[in-house]
């Protein structure tokens, strides 16, 4: 598989753009499982970083990320710019974590 540019930047340095695909997007919905619903309990209880959920989010980032590239490349984009996650509660222990970004054309300048 190809590899392909991702920036949060609008431009690309020694890059030129060619041309605009369009947005590119991926997302995941991912739901807490017991187990670590009760160690984010005890850790609430005691403080601290909560790290199950800390590296379910991770992982989420991730795949959203990937699924993104993969858009990508299905609009013909070589790069994308401006990219940025965003993250919402759907319920009390359900996140999407969705990257976005525009894809685009790019060649060395």
């Amino acid at each position: 598989m190809e590899d392909i540019i991702v920036v949060t930047t609008e431009t690309i340095p020694g890059y030129k753009i060619l041309e605009i695909k369009g947005v590119a997007r991926g997302g995941i919905v991912k739901a807490t499982h017991i187990g670590r619903d009760i160690m984010a309990a005890f850790r609430n209880i005691a403080g601290g970083e909560v790290k199950e959920y800390t590296k379910m989010m991770a992982e989420a980032r991730e795949e959203a990320l990937k699924r993104m590239i993969i858009h990508a490349k299905k609009l013909g984009a070589n790069a994308v710019i401006n990219m940025r996650f965003a993250t919402s509660n759907i319920g009390s222990s359900i996140a999407e974590v969705y990257a976005y970004g525009t894809a685009v054309v790019v060649e060395k300048e």
